[in-house]
């Protein structure tokens, strides 16, 4: 059995789960107790935070420790610091080279790289650059911002400064998409072959996040997404943010190195992500199977929780307490 890693556990029960249905044992990391991925892996640690000098180290006994061949990182607070250590870890990690993690990490150095490969991208440019003929609406967006932290619309001049001034972080300006925006999710062996690309509609989001989407089977998506993934040499799963203008050229706005916010409905369509993964880390070589997955599915999401009870020792335990049906009335 494959053992897997997952750094940053945090809330990603959906990833933990489909990595277990997929066979493999899984271990999951976080520096707070309370995150609740901890509790579905098959074994769980607490971990120092990622810029202490003692992460790295950490990580690594938890692979001697496990038997562990695999490292998953489920957000990108530690990209950096994994991507420069996987010659130390002793496990593989899912993330393509440091320069290219460190540009995918900074929004205007990703517009850098984008326009340096060939890759469509909106018009961007520093504070200081923006042309005096720009057409508004205009975006302000923090260059390390997540989540949809950040983001700032402007119609005008006058709303251009005014969020450039009351914005705290380092930020760029960028041209509105105007056509209709998709997410795909991919997934690069160590060769950046790109063994799948499902692309998906994004019907609602939240905080940054799909809460609302459909699969769908557009080939010009699937290539773009083959096209984007395999030029700047991913490695892993990644998600690629992208609009398809009213010419029909296509604009990335953003790539997330790892396993998307919706991952629950490329893995519903058949991606087979983990099982892929799984396979890479036994050192197998799996075929591309572009297109192959499922479209019309539709994915609406909702809040769940974990209850856990506290041991004599601290120790946190999943409680589950049977509650009787509810009688219906007479």
């Amino acid at each position: 059995m494959s053992g897997v890693l997952f750094t940053c556990a945090g809330q990603r029960v959906d990833i933990v789960a489909a990595f277990k249905r997929a066979g493999a044992h899984t271990v999951a990391a976080d520096l707070n107790r309370l995150a609740p991925a901890l509790y579905y892996a098959d074994a769980h640690a607490f971990v120092p935070r990622v810029d202490d000098p003692d992460y790295v180290p950490t990580l690594q006994a938890l692979v001697l420790e496990h038997d562990l061949s695999l490292i998953v990182p489920l957000t990108d607070l530690d990209h950096r610091v994994l991507s420069r250590a996987k010659d130390e870890l002793g496990a593989l990690v899912l993330l393509p080279k440091p320069e290219v993690v460190d540009a995918l990490a900074d929004k205007w150095l990703a517009h850098l790289l984008f326009v340096d490969h060939g890759i469509g991208s909106p018009d961007t440019w520093l504070p200081a650059d923006v042309p005096a003929d720009a057409e508004f609406p205009l975006l302000v967006k923090a260059r390390q911002g997540f989540g949809s932290r950040g983001i700032y619309r402007c119609k005008d001049r006058g709303e251009l400064e005014f969020f450039l001034g009351y914005t705290t972080e380092e930020s760029m300006v960028q041209s509105c998409c105007r056509g209709e925006e998709f997410s795909i999710d991919v997934f690069c062996d160590l060769d950046s072959r790109c063994l799948n690309a499902v692309p998906r509609t994004m019907i609602e989001s939240k905080g940054g996040e799909s809460i609302k989407g459909m699969t769908i089977a557009d080939a010009e998506l699937i290539d773009v997404g083959r096209s984007v993934s395999e030029t700047l040499g991913l490695v892993g799963p990644a998600n690629i943010q992208c609009f398809r203008e009213p010419d029909g050229t296509h604009r990335i706005t953003d790539i997330n190195p790892r396993f998307g916010g919706a991952f629950p409905l490329p893995t519903a369509a058949g991606s087979r992500y983990p099982e892929l993964a799984l396979a890479i880390a036994a050192g197998e070589r799996p075929e591309p199977q572009l297109g192959d997955f499922r479209a019309g599915l539709y994915m609406t999401r909702f809040f769940s929780e974990l209850v856990l009870s506290a041991g004599v020792d601290g120790t946190l335990e999943p409680f589950a307490e049977e509650l009787p049906e509810p009688i219906a009335d007479s």
